[in-house]
Order: structure tokens, then sequence, then C-alpha cells
């Protein structure tokens, strides 16, 4: 695949990060040279230690810390990339996705699990109200 986003969510760029920045979050139109502009933000994939690197400059919090908190509660984030739906929303809140930072792990049959069946996409998001959350799901073709 040429696209690097469609290959990312094929689960063929196993080295690299998707990172989707919403306009409410970080306004900088410099972003559209390094990703794809998408309805309501720019979604970058780039390789792993950049990527990190970029995160924290765009969010001030180190990727993998990020990932570590929102562990703890998980939530449902598009498989786009670009939106979800924040666990702590009522239907009379406005929540929206301020980022995504998400990796891929490949196809690990030993591990058993979701891990067994295909490549994993292991995603991470932040919500305007604070709650940070995750989501991981197989990859499909």
């Amino acid at each position: 695949m040429s696209n690097p986003r469609e290959a990312f969510l094929a689960g063929e760029r196993l080295d690299d990060v998707a990172l989707f920045l919403a306009d409410s979050y970080v306004s900088d139109d410099r972003l559209e040279r390094f990703g794809d502009r998408v309805d309501d933000g720019t979604l970058i994939v780039v390789d792993g230690e950049r990527g990190r690197g970029a995160f924290q400059a765009a969010t001030g919090t180190g990727a993998m810390e990020f990932a570590k908190s929102a562990m703890s509660t998980e939530g449902e984030i598009d498989g786009d990339l670009t939106g979800g739906h924040c666990p702590d929303a009522s239907d009379d809140e406005d929540h929206a996705i301020q980022f995504v930072f998400a990796f891929a792990e490949a196809q690990n049959e030993e591990v058993g699990g979701i891990y067994a069946e295909a490549a994993v996409i292991h995603a991470y998001a932040q919500c305007t109200c604070g709650t940070a959350f995750s989501d991981r799901w197989n990859v499909t073709e």
C-alpha cells in the first residue's frame, strides 16, 4: 500500500505510530505537510521515534506515559483513529477527541487472545473533558 495511513491501519507499518491532532487542540497548517487532512484535524503516520517526539511536542506529554495512563480506562476509538466516544460522556454533554496516539503490534499466536487472530491496533485518546482512554482491535482486511 502506498498510503501510509492505509498501510498503518492494515497492520503493515509495525515500526510506526499514528497521531491524530484535532483542529480544536492544535491549529497549525504546517501539520498537513506531515500527514493527511481529515474532517476535524490531521492524521500523521511516522516512524516510532519521530512520532513519539512529535506527540510530546504537540501535547506536552510523553507518548508512552500517556498510553500507560489511558490504559486503565476503556473507551471506543474510531477505526480510522480520528475520533471516538468518551466513556465519561453522557447524552447531554459535548465531548470531543483532542488527540489520538496509536501503534500496531504484530500477530502473535503464542500470546493468544486477539493477538493470535491478527495484528492489533492499540489506540489511546484524550477527550476535551480530560478523560484519557484506550481501545484496541484486530486489523481487518
